[in-house]
């Protein structure tokens, strides 16, 4: 069997070893376009990728053999999951390999803005310290401190539960939430209060965003959003660009409707070099390297492979997005001449 691996620049050397240790034969190459992903993934039976090239229906109805597709992480919005579950394809995640990463990245913004980390550290590198004083002085009143404001947390998931964990160290008022597909009993355990999404808008004092990109959460945070906040509220985005509409993010900020925010994604990746937001001095933009660690890198790599070499051998993966798609194969394994006849080890019992 072969698996397509898209290159990423600094792929692992022991992905090799660890395909090859289980007799499949691995296909490595960089993909710029649709074009040539399709070219890679044609004739493969798994494909190991990333967030680009997307994962359209066109690129996996081009497959005949396909049968598993493994993302890094726990988002999939790069793939078509409806198409795959037509198309009896496995699409696999690595759920928790990158929590604690992201949870301390979202600290990590929240705290460089409320103490303006980057400020201070430009003035003392210019030599203002000693040289220009009065430029540094008026820093002492303009700081901000966390404790005894309200933490709003918009999706209370794996990463917004260790962002609860964290944040609670350093002595909020109150931590609320928005998340209505969690249970109240979940939020208590971790001393948080779900309310609307109003109410979070309107009584935090810093929002940070923990919750997938879908066709409900899509620019959840948009011009309306941003009137409703208070006028000294923080924003901090380490979960998917989509969730914030970027007109409004520069909008509220260049006229002063929050004084900042931080930001791990943005809508379209990577962010033009023209984009008015890279004008903004009260914004940080990281490349999207919340989840990144050597540890998460390694680990999750090594799951991410794993779960091919588990759907091939028909075993449970880590983790599957479309759980759905076993009720597909079944099917298709009734039947000749499709990606599943010849598999007799796959279990479509199999708990997942």
């Amino acid at each position: 069997m072969k698996v397509a691996l898209v290159a990423h620049g600094d792929n692992p050397p022991f992905l090799k070893d660890l395909f090859n240790g289980e007799g499949f034969e691995l296909i490595e190459k960089e993909c710029t376009n649709e074009k040539e992903y399709i070219e890679l993934l044609k004739d493969a039976d798994g494909a190991l990728i990333y967030i680009h090239p997307p994962t359209t229906r066109k690129v996996m109805e081009e497959t005949n053999n396909l049968k598993v597709i493994s993302r890094g992480g726990v988002g999939v919005d790069s793939v078509d999951l409806d198409a795959a579950t037509e198309l009896g394809i496995c699409i696999c995640n690595t759920p928790g390999i990158n929590t604690t990463e992201v949870a301390d990245h979202a600290m990590a913004l929240l705290l460089s803005l409320t103490r303006k980390i980057r400020e201070q550290d430009a003035l003392v590198k210019k030599g203002y310290w000693a040289d220009k004083t009065e430029l540094v002085h008026p820093y002492r009143s303009e700081l901000g401190r966390i404790a005894g404001n309200v933490v709003g947390i918009i999706g209370l998931g794996n990463i917004g539960k260790a962002f609860a964990t964290r944040i609670k160290g350093f002595g909020p008022e109150k931590i609320i939430s928005y998340d209505p597909y969690i249970d109240r009993t979940t939020a208590d355990l971790f001393g948080v209060e779900l309310v609307g999404l109003d109410t979070l808008l309107k009584e935090s004092d810093f929002i940070t965003l923990h919750a997938p990109s879908t066709e409900e959460t899509h620019h959840i945070i948009n011009e309306d959003a941003f009137n409703k906040m208070k006028s000294n509220c923080l924003l901090i985005n380490c979960a998917r660009g989509p969730l914030v509409d970027p007109s409004a993010l520069f909008n509220a900020l260049k006229n002063n409707i929050i004084p900042g925010a931080g930001i791990d994604v943005t809508e379209k990746e990577p962010i033009s070099s023209e984009d008015p937001l890279l004008s903004l001095d009260n914004l940080i933009i990281t490349p999207h390297t919340a989840g990144s660690s050597g540890v998460s890198r390694e680990v999750g790599t090594k799951k991410q492979a794993e779960n091919v070499i588990k759907i091939l051998k028909g075993e449970a993966p880590h983790g599957l997005a479309n759980p759905e798609v076993i009720k597909t194969i079944a099917l298709m394994k009734t039947k000749e001449n499709n990606r599943w006849s010849n598999m007799d080890l796959f279990d479509t019992s199999l708990n997942v």
